[in-house]
């Protein structure tokens, strides 16, 4: 049996606001295995980028723990947490995130850079990883000059470049329109097959979530269901609506 990639217990998230607290998750716990594609959806408000964010180590529970790969991450300092997002996780978001003074190669290059990895097989890699997603020709170009599209193909090569254990997705086609959007889902599950991380995504997209091995379907801070492929729905009692 394998043991879990990403371990969730009891996680919770507050936000203070003036006088009032506002309860973005209570008590999420679920495991991950490698290699497992996952979906978490729910409607706007239900706390699913905030997870995400606390699983990727981008912010701090308010209790409740992450672990990654057997190391509780939920409790380490940022340059602990550096470290292993740069070695163990991807990104990519829904805004492409690119550095606009980078060209395409540049910004590829830049997760693998930061460890010191020599130029020339950093470079050779972001080359090939390019030419996967098709812009091979579009290597010396700058963000401003690629469209939607391409740019999250050039966040999707950023993504995989260092072969991280596990690929976070926020919206990663929200911002494109469909026939763009299936080109890059396309190439996200192909380019997740062929490296076995394990991909987890943010989505409001019924039919991209329904491509993942397993849905996590969150309301009001709490899982509602977890499906797997082919099994029966989990779900979880109705939540309770926070005062």
């Amino acid at each position: 049996m394998n043991k879990p990639i990403l371990e969730v217990n009891n996680l919770t998230k507050t936000f203070t606001s003036g006088s009032k607290e506002l309860t973005v998750l209570k008590n999420i716990t679920l495991s991950i295995d490698p290699g497992v594609t996952c979906a978490i959806i729910g409607p706007s408000g239900s706390g699913k980028t905030t997870l995400l964010g606390l699983c990727a180590g981008l912010d701090q529970p308010t209790s409740g723990s992450v672990s990654l790969n057997g190391r509780e991450i939920s409790s380490m300092d940022e340059s602990k947490l550096s470290e292993v997002r740069n070695r163990q996780i991807g990104f990519v978001f829904q805004s492409f995130q690119l550095i606009s003074t980078l060209t395409a190669l540049e910004n590829v290059m830049v997760p693998v850079e930061l460890r010191g990895t020599p130029y020339r097989e950093v470079e050779a890699k972001a080359s090939e990883l390019l030419n996967e997603v098709g812009l091979g020709d579009r290597l010396t170009h700058y963000p401003s000059q690629l469209s939607g599209g391409e740019q999250q193909r050039v966040g999707l090569a950023r993504a995989f470049i260092h072969q991280p254990d596990i690929l976070f997705a926020d919206e990663p086609t929200g911002n494109l329109d469909g026939e763009t959007g299936a080109q890059i889902e396309q190439l996200m599950f192909d380019l997740n097959n062929k490296l076995g991380t394990t991909l987890v995504i943010v989505t409001h997209d019924r039919t991209l979530a329904e491509k993942c091995d397993r849905i996590i379907e969150l309301k009001n801070g709490n899982i509602l269901s977890d499906t797997f492929a082919n099994e029966t729905v989990t779900a979880a009692a109705e939540p309770t609506i926070a005062e």
